[in-house]
């Protein structure tokens, strides 16, 4: 199984350098870490006195890592779920902040197992989710990555700018799709047909 170290630097190498997408709503990005995660955590990357996009284009590979460890695994708590959950809700959270963790808590509420949809992993979240690991221990992981997915198609749904982070030019997968379905079972991707009949509507 892969490491979370292992997994913060793969999301690192994936990542890529610097982007500013203007169609991105995280804004300026490097190596996935965003400007607005920098003015949260209060990183002056170049120690200028201000964060700003100076600093994002200053982070390195290795900084990025460890922004990830800490902030995106140690402290949400995400090390306390059950050992199947963690890499997707990390590679998730990394991605859409605490929605990664709120997902979890409808999909655990709707098994059976209520906690607040809060998007925090206190104690009522970890025992949730361990009592529906212990119920569905085979199906547990595949259904937050559907959820997942669900989740990004939605985005899309709802904002046509971020349609391209779902569907590629030519109208196969986007980056968030192939990102949900890289921790999901591969008898439970979307075949093509299907990911083109779910986005249609989108025109």
């Amino acid at each position: 199984m892969t490491s979370v170290r292992q997994l913060a630097e793969e999301i690192v190498a994936r990542e890529g350098g610097y982007v500013n997408d203007r169609d991105d709503p995280g804004g300026a990005t490097n190596h996935g870490v965003t400007i607005g995660t920098l003015r949260r955590l209060g990183l002056d990357v170049n120690r200028d006195g201000r964060i700003n996009v100076t600093d994002v284009r200053a982070l390195s590979r290795a900084q990025a890592v460890e922004i990830y460890l800490d902030h995106y695994h140690k402290r949400p708590g995400i090390a306390a779920l059950p050992e199947v959950l963690q890499a997707s809700v990390f590679d998730m959270y990394v991605n859409a902040g605490s929605n990664a963790v709120k997902i979890l808590q409808r999909l655990i509420t709707d098994m059976g197992f209520p906690c607040t949809p809060d998007g925090v992993i206190g104690p009522q979240t970890i025992r949730a989710a361990q009592l529906a690991f212990e119920a569905a221990p085979n199906h547990l992981a595949d259904a937050y990555g559907i959820a997942r997915r669900n989740y990004y198609y939605g985005l899309a749904d709802a904002r046509p700018q971020s349609r391209k982070f779902a569907r590629r030019q030519d109208g196969g997968k986007g980056g968030w799709i192939t990102r949900a379905e890289e921790f999901i079972a591969q008898r439970y991707h979307l075949t093509a047909a299907q990911h083109k009949e779910r986005v249609a509507k989108w025109g």
